[in-house]
C-alpha cells in the first residue's frame, strides 16, 4: 500500500510538465545554488513540449494556459548567470525547430516573447553564447512564411517599421567567424524567399540597405587579400601558399553564390542595389583599371586576379544588367575608371585618340618569330599592333583591345586569363547577343540564326548574306544596344566613352578576335594547354568550317601546322621516338575532349596559380630535347585537329597511323633470338654482332661485357650482356638501356672510348603517381646518365658506333613509317621512307652527364 506514495512520476506525462512548470514559477532568483536545477527544468520542459506537439495537443494547451514562454523570459530577467542564458537560448531553439503544428508556431511568434529574446542585451563577449544566439535566430528564420513573418514585425500604415530578427542578425554579417557569417546568410535568405512585399521594401530601404554595400565592402577586402596572396605566390610558389589561395578562392566563390541566391529571391530593388554596389565598389574602381597594359602605381589589384574575379562574377551572379554593363565597359579606355584621370567626357584624353594610324611598310609584324600579315581588307583601326600595346603616358587602347593584346603578346597566365574572360562572356546567357556581336565573339551559328530570323520576318537582308563569311549585323542593329549601355555608364556611373569610337562594324571586331587567336597559334612561348583553350574558343566562334577565315588567316595557320609537322618528324629521331606514337594517341584523345567540351576544361582558380610546369620539366635536365618534344606533340595535335576542322570533317577517335611492321628476317633482333616483347634482364640471347667492351658502374670496379644495339619496330635498346663461358656466342643480359637519345660519340682524345647518353626508360607523365600537382611534394626526378664504353682497339669502337647508328636509323624510319598517314595529311609535307643518320658531329649530346664513368 505504501509503495504508491513512492511511485516515480512518468517522465513523458502531462503531470510531469505540470510539476516542472510549478517548480519553475517558484524560482524568484537564479544563483549558483539553484542554477543546475533551473537548467535541468528548462531542458526537460522543452523535451515535453516537443513530445506533446507530436503526440498530444494537451501538452501545448497547458503550455499556453500557464504562459510558460513568459516564465522563460522572467527567468532570463532574474538571472545574470551565463549558463542560464545558454540553456534558455538552446531550449527555445530546440522547441522552435521541432514544433510541427502551425498552431504551435503561431502561438510562439504571436506574442513579444520571441522579439524580447532577440533584442535582449546578451554578453556576446562569450563566444559560446553568441553561437547559441545565432543558432536561435536561424531556427526562427526556418519557420518563416507569409503568415508567421507578420508576427515578428511591426507595421505602420502598412509599412514595416521594425523587424528585430533581421536587424539583429545582419549586425553579425561580417563577423570574423565563418560559421556565424554562414548562419546569418542562411537567415537572410529565409527572409528574402518568404516573398512578403512589405518586408522586401523594408530590407531594401535605408538604413538596412547598407547591408548590401557592407556585404560588397567585405567582399572587396577579400579580393584585395586574395590579390596579395596571388602576387606573393607568383614570386615564391610553395604548397602552403597555394593551399591558402585555394581556401580564399573557395570563400570568395561561396560569397558570390550567396549573392546569387539573394538575387534568386526575386526582389527587384535588392537586385538593383547589388548591381550598383558590385559596379561601384568592385568592378569600376578595382577590376577594370587593372586591365590597362601600362603599369600604374596606384592600381590596387593585379590583372590576373581581376580577370579571375570578373569571370567568377559573370558566371555566378546572374544579373542581365550587370553582365551587359561589364561587357559595354570593355569598350572604354582604362583611364575612364581611374580617379583624377585626364579623360574627357567623350572618352578622349588629350592627344590620345583611339584611331590607330597605319604607318608605311607595316604590312607584316612579328609575333614570337612568326610573321603575321596585316589583313588588307581591314582598316588599321581594326588591328591591335604590338607598337600600340604599351605606350608612354595614357593608353590608346580600350579594355577590349587590352584583352586581345594579352592574347597576342602576354605571358602564359595573361593569355589563359584573357581566353577565360572571352569564354565566360561567350557562355553568359544574360548577355545580349548584340553585345556578343559587338565584342566580336558571337558564334557563327548564332549569326546564321539571327540573320535567318530577320529574313523570315521580312527585314531587308539579302539572302546571300546568310552564309557570307564577311557578313555582319547592320551597324544600327547592335549599336542601339551598345549605345544604350554606354549612355547608362555615363549618366549613372560617370564613366564616359563615346560609341563612335568603338568601331564601325561587328565584322571588324570579329576579325580582331580571329587575328588574336591566329597569332596565338603562332606563338612558341605559350603552354600547349593554354593553346588548347584558344582552340576551344575558335571552335565555338566558327563551328562549321574555314569559311570564317580569310586567306591570310589560313596561310598563317597552315604555315604553323607545317612547322609543327617538321618538328614532329625530327622527333622521330629525337629523344623519345619509341613512345612518340603512344604520346600522340594519348594527346589526341585529350585534345579532342578539350576541343569538343561544352565549356573550357580548366577551373577558374587555375588562373591564379602559376601554371603547372610540364610533368617532365623538373624530371629531365634543362637541355633534354623532350621538354620541347612533348610540347611539340601537343601543339601538333591541336593544329592537326584544327586542319581537319577547317575541312568540315569530324575528328576521328584516333590519329591515322600505320600498324607496326614485322621484324625483318635478317635483323639483329632475329639473329639475337629476341621477340617483340623486348629484352629481359637475366634472359639469354645470341651475341651476333656484339662487341666486347669494358665499363665501370662503380669507381674502381671495371666489368667486361658485350655491347649490342637492337631495334624492334619503334622500340630499341642498348644491351650489355655477359658472355657464357660454356656456350659460345651466347650471353646473359645484365643491363638494358634505351637506344633512343643515346647520342653515341667517340671521345676526341681517346679513340677507343665511346660515350653514350642514357635517358630514363619511360616518361614521368605516363605514370600518374609521378605527376607534380599544386600543393603536393615533388618526387625525386630521374635524370639522364652517361656510359663510357672502353674497347680493345679503334676498329672495335667504330664498329660499335656504326651498329648503334644503324639501329637508330631503323628505329627512326619505322616511327616515320607509322606516322606517315598522319603527317601527310592533305599533302602537308612529303615524308621520306628512309633517311640517313646525321653526321657524327650532330650526334654529340649537349645534356649534362650525371654519371660520368
Amino acid at each position: 500500500m505504501w509503495s504508491s506514495f513512492w511511485r516515480s512520476r512518468d517522465r513523458f506525462s502531462l503531470d510531469e510538465l505540470r510539476y516542472l512548470t510549478d517548480q519553475l514559477q517558484k524560482v524568484q532568483i537564479v544563483n549558483n545554488v539553484n542554477k543546475n536545477f533551473v537548467i535541468e527544468t528548462l531542458r526537460s520542459i522543452s523535451e515535453l513540449i516537443t513530445y506533446g506537439d507530436q503526440h498530444d495537443s494537451n501538452y501545448f494547451d497547458f503550455f499556453m494556459e500557464r504562459q510558460v514562454m513568459g516564465e522563460f523570459v522572467r527567468i532570463l530577467k532574474v538571472s545574470r548567470i551565463v549558463s542560464i542564458s545558454l540553456q534558455l537560448l538552446q531550449t527555445t531553439s530546440i522547441m522552435i525547430q521541432n514544433l510541427k503544428s502551425e498552431r504551435a508556431i503561431h502561438y510562439m511568434f504571436s506574442n513579444e516573447h520571441i522579439n524580447f529574446l532577440i533584442t535582449y542585451t546578451f554578453d556576446f563577449r562569450n563566444e559560446e553564447l553568441l553561437s547559441y544566439y545565432i543558432s536561435f535566430l536561424r531556427a526562427i528564420s526556418g519557420k518563416l512564411d507569409k503568415n508567421t513573418i507578420s508576427l515578428l514585425v511591426k507595421t505602420q500604415n502598412e509599412e514595416v517599421v521594425s523587424f528585430p530578427l533581421y536587424v539583429e542578425a545582419i549586425r553579425f554579417a561580417s563577423h570574423e567567424e565563418s560559421m556565424i557569417r554562414t548562419a546569418v546568410r542562411a537567415l537572410t535568405l529565409n527572409v528574402y524567399h518568404v516573398g512578403d512585399e512589405s518586408v522586401n521594401r523594408f530590407v531594401a530601404k535605408a538604413p538596412h540597405a547598407d547591408y548590401f554595400s557592407n556585404l560588397l565592402t567585405f567582399f572587396q577586402k577579400q579580393c584585395l587579400y586574395l590579390n596579395g596572396m596571388v602576387s606573393e605566390t607568383l614570386k615564391n610558389l610553395d604548397s602552403d601558399t597555394t593551399t591558402a589561395i585555394l581556401n580564399v578562392v573557395d570563400e570568395i566563390e561561396d560569397n558570390l553564390y550567396y549573392i546569387s541566391d539573394v538575387i534568386s529571391a526575386g526582389i527587384p530593388e535588392v537586385g538593383r542595389l547589388i548591381t550598383v554596389n558590385i559596379l561601384q565598389l568592385l568592378i569600376f574602381p578595382l577590376l577594370l583599371p587593372s586591365l590597362q597594359l601600362d603599369a600604374v602605381d596606384d592600381i590596387q589589384i593585379g590583372a590576373i586576379t581581376s580577370l579571375y574575379l570578373l569571370c567568377c562574377i559573370l558566371r555566378i551572379v546572374k544579373i542581365k544588367d550587370l553582365a551587359n554593363t561589364i561587357a559595354a565597359s570593355l569598350f572604354c579606355p582604362p583611364e575612364a575608371f581611374v580617379p583624377d584621370s585626364e579623360t574627357k567626357l567623350n572618352g578622349h584624353a588629350p592627344d590620345h585618340g583611339y584611331e590607330i594610324q597605319q604607318t608605311e611598310n607595316k604590312n607584316v609584324i612579328e609575333v614570337d618569330g612568326c610573321s603575321k600579315k596585316i589583313l588588307p581588307s581591314l582598316s588599321s583601326s581594326s588591328l591591335v599592333h604590338p607598337e600600340d600595346i604599351i605606350s608612354k603616358g595614357v593608353s590608346r587602347l580600350t579594355l577590349r583591345d587590352a584583352l586581345l593584346s594579352y592574347i597576342t603578346a602576354g605571358d602564359d597566365l595573361q593569355v589563359l586569363s584573357s581566353l577565360s574572360i572571352l569564354a565566360t562572356l561567350l557562355q553568359t546567357k544574360e548577355l545580349d547577343e548584340t553585345m556578343l556581336d559587338a565584342l566580336g565573339i558571337l558564334p557563327q551559328r548564332k549569326q546564321h540564326k539571327k540573320l535567318l530570323q530577320q529574313a523570315l520576318v521580312g527585314e531587308d537582308l539579302r539572302e546571300d548574306q546568310l552564309f557570307s563569311s564577311g557578313r555582319s549585323f547592320i551597324r544600327d542593329g547592335f549599336s542601339c544596344e551598345l549605345d544604350g549601355y554606354l549612355q547608362n555608364l555615363k549618366e549613372q556611373y560617370g564613366v564616359a566613352c563615346s560609341s563612335l569610337e568603338v568601331g564601325t562594324s561587328p565584322s571588324v571586331h570579329r576579325f580582331q578576335v580571329l587575328d588574336a587567336l591566329v597569332s596565338l597559334f603562332c606563338r612558341s612561348n605559350i603552354s600547349p594547354e593554354t593553346l588548347w583553350d584558344g582552340g576551344w574558343l575558335l571552335r565555338q566562334l566558327l563551328p562549321y568550317s574555314e569559311s570564317g577565315f580569310n586567306n591570310q588567316h589560313l596561310e598563317l595557320l597552315r604555315d604553323s601546322y607545317k612547322n609543327s609537322t617538321y618538328a614532329l618528324l625530327e622527333e622521330a629521331r629525337g629523344t623519345w621516338p619509341d613512345l612518340l606514337v603512344t604520346v600522340l594517341r594519348d594527346e589526341w584523345k585529350r585534345c579532342k575532349r578539350a576541343m569538343e567540351a561544352p565549356s573550357p576544361r580548366k577551373e577558374l582558380k587555375c588562373m591564379l596559380l602559376p601554371l603547372d610546369k610540364p610533368s617532365f620539366d623538373d624530371v629531365l635536365p634543362n637541355k633534354s630535347s623532350f621538354v620541347a618534344g612533348e610540347r611539340m606533340c601537343k601543339v601538333f595535335v591541336l593544329l592537326h585537329q584544327l586542319q581537319i576542322f577547317f575541312l568540315g570533317r569530324a575528328l576521328p577517335e584516333q590519329p591515322p597511323t600505320c600498324p607496326p611492321s614485322d621484324i625483318p628476317e635478317n635483323s639483329r633482333a632475329r639473329n639475337a633470338a629476341l621477340d617483340v616483347s623486348g629484352p629481359k634482364l637475366g634472359s639469354e640471347l645470341r651475341l651476333v654482332d656484339a662487341v666486347p667492351c669494358r665499363i665501370a658502374f662503380e669507381r674502381g670496379k671495371e666489368r667486361h661485357f658485350c655491347v649490342l644495339a637492337i631495334s624492334v619496330g619503334a622500340s630499341g635498346w642498348i644491351l650489355l650482356a655477359e658472355e657464357l663461358p660454356l656456350k659460345k656466342h651466347y650471353g646473359i643480359i645484365r643491363v638494358v638501356a634505351p637506344l633512343a637519345s643515346s647520342d653515341p660519340t667517340i671521345d676526341q682524345k681517346y679513340s677507343r672510348w665511346l660515350h653514350l647518353r642514357i635517358r630514363p626508360s619511360t616518361l614521368p607523365f605516363l605514370d600518374p603517381a609521378k605527376l607534380i600537382t599544386h600543393g603536393k611534394a615533388k618526387t625525386k626526378a630521374p635524370v639522364d646518365g652517361r656510359w663510357t664504353l672502353s674497347f680493345m682497339d679503334d676498329e672495335s669502337c667504330k664498329s660499335a658506333l656504326s651498329m648503334i647508328l644503324e639501329e637508330i636509323d631503323l628505329q627512326s624510319n619505322e616511327v616515320k613509317k607509322r606516322l606517315k598517314p598522319l603527317l601527310n595529311h592533305e599533302g602537308a609535307i612529303d615524308v621520306p621512307d628512309a633517311s640517313p643518320h646525321p653526321p657524327d658531329d650532330a650526334s654529340s649530346s649537349n645534356a649534362t652527364p650525371s654519371n660520368s664513368l
